[in-house]
């Protein structure tokens, strides 16, 4: 069997730069073992499988390299720029991705952002982080928040989240799946963050989709707004828009395709 297999990198205009995902799609169903051996060997922080339903309908999974998670943005943006480029979709009308999160849609648009997501809000609570909770890697802790199977930990300033040099070991055994930084910014982003997820196989995400749904809702609470322009500070770097709707999150961003080649697999 041979499954066509496409990279882009997503919530970037730029080449090399983003957060790349690796898109399958599917000629038919395949088992989730085959899934995830697909995306260990793809070995990108989430590789996204699409199914086709019918014309605009698509079942969609996403797999890092070590397990199946239930949201994922950068690999859904990214998949629906290939679906609108490669003209397998009409640009006029939007994509419906069925997913373990329920319902995803997605359109193109003219403007700034190619792609606008329509995602669920991701729910903080503030907390304290039972071993975070005055430093992270030597930079001061000033407010958290949890949230599944993750914590938002704001640092006091963006040149704080981008000198964090976390040390895996210790920041794996204190996360169940990931800890997003954060502080207020300047300049041209409202909000600047990295997100660290050592136990999904990702070190550090460079551009996380999910991670901005709960973004959202913690500097709502904040400061009572409700669009923000997001800058992640990897070291690929991406930027996203971002506009809180009642119970929904619009992710707004680009992407530039950059592989296309075949996966033969011997079932």
């Amino acid at each position: 069997m041979e499954l066509p297999l496409v990279t882009v990198d997503a919530f970037t205009d730029q080449p090399f730069s983003g957060n790349p995902a690796g898109i399958c799609l599917l000629p038919g169903s395949l088992s989730p073992e085959w899934m995830q051996r697909i995306a260990s060997e793809v070995n990108l922080s989430e590789t996204a499988f699409l199914e086709t339903i019918d014309e605009q309908n698509y079942r969609i999974r996403w797999f890092t390299p070590e397990k199946e998670v239930d949201l994922c943005g950068h690999a859904t943006l990214a998949s629906a720029f290939l679906l609108y480029t490669a003209e397998l979709v009409d640009k006029d009308k939007e994509i419906v991705f069925s997913s373990k999160s329920g319902p995803l849609k997605a359109s193109w648009q003219q403007g700034d952002f190619a792609i606008v997501l329509d995602f669920p809000l991701i729910g903080t609570e503030d907390a304290l982080h039972p071993y975070f909770s005055e430093m992270f890697f030597g930079q001061q802790v000033v407010g958290a928040a949890r949230l599944k199977r993750n914590w938002i930990l704001e640092l006091e300033s963006p040149r704080a989240v981008e000198y964090v040099t976390p040390v895996w070991s210790e920041l794996t055994h204190h996360s169940e799946e990931g800890i997003i930084v954060t502080a207020a910014s300047y300049g041209d982003y409202d909000v600047v963050s990295r997100y660290f997820a050592p136990n999904l196989g990702i070190p550090e995400d460079p551009v996380t989709g999910f991670a901005h749904c709960a973004l959202v809702d913690y500097w709502h609470r904040k400061t009572g707004k409700e669009h923000f322009t997001a800058f992640q500070a990897s070291s690929r770097g991406g930027v996203l828009g971002l506009s809180r709707i009642d119970n929904r999150v619009l992710l707004k961003g680009n992407a530039v395709k950059m592989f296309e080649g075949f996966f033969t697999l011997e079932m």
